[in-house]
């Protein structure tokens, strides 16, 4: 195993890690020590897109910049919350690495798996390589049983309607190459949640190859999940205007 994590990067590529916060400050400090923690030799830049949270995020980010050095840790703070989809547009602005890495502050996406992303891609050459959590060796922790059928649900309806050719389409714990996120994502229209469905979406719809990697989805320990109802219906929204566009 020690072998296997020395060999990563050997190639020398780059990666941007593209975190969105907000109201984070509670998780923010964590999520980089263990993104340190795995990718020891890596070559790797962390890039904070923060929508104004009231909370201090940006203090502490401002801390580990401190502790960790500007060129490791970036700060891409915007005024107010306008999107996820937005908040990786504003990232990738900013990115200097061969591939860019998309996932969450709240240790729902435990940096453990990175290494495994990496070696995936090197292996197969891949476009994309997304973390799933509906595959051998995936799972769920910490959702109730209502969540876990709703989530599941959703994905097994934009199976049925999509055909994508990945197992889980709203999961947002991503690897792209630069070139194919910079391509997928100026081809979105969707916010929020759906988001991360149009751009697996469009990806497979451009011929893109897709690998995945099962991962363990850890419900947030700090804080207040940010999706809710309104979430739902726009999902739903989302689906039609994809199989209608798609």
């Amino acid at each position: 195993m020690a072998d296997e994590k020395e060999n990563i990067g050997e190639k020398k590529y780059k990666y941007s890690i593209i975190i969105p916060t907000f109201n984070e400050r509670l998780n923010i400090a964590i999520i980089v020590y263990l993104i340190f923690k795995h990718l020891r030799d890596v070559d790797f830049e962390i890039i904070v897109v923060d929508d104004g949270s009231p909370d201090g995020t940006q203090d502490i980010v401002k801390q580990l910049q401190q502790l960790y050095g500007e060129d490791r840790i970036l700060l891409r703070a915007r005024a107010k919350k306008l999107g996820l989809g937005t908040a990786y547009i504003h990232g990738l602005k900013y990115a200097t690495g061969d591939f860019v890495v998309i996932m969450d502050a709240d240790l729902s996406h435990h940096p453990k798996y990175l290494p495994s992303f990496i070696k995936k891609q090197l292996e197969t050459n891949a476009s994309i390589v997304t973390g799933t959590r509906y595959v051998k060796d995936g799972g769920v922790h910490g959702w109730n049983l209502m969540r876990k059928l709703t989530s599941r649900g959703a994905n097994v309806l934009a199976q049925t309607l999509l055909w994508p050719g990945v197992s889980d389409l709203t999961g947002s714990f991503r690897l792209y190459k630069k070139c194919v996120l910079e391509d997928v994502i100026s081809s979105c229209v969707s916010k929020g949640y759906v988001f991360q469905m149009e751009m697996i979406v469009r990806a497979s719809r451009k011929g893109y190859q897709i690998e995945e990697v099962p991962i363990t989805f850890v419900d947030r320990v700090f804080g207040t999940s940010k999706l809710g109802g309104s979430e739902i219906v726009e999902y739903l929204k989302g689906l039609v205007y994809l199989l209608l566009t798609t």
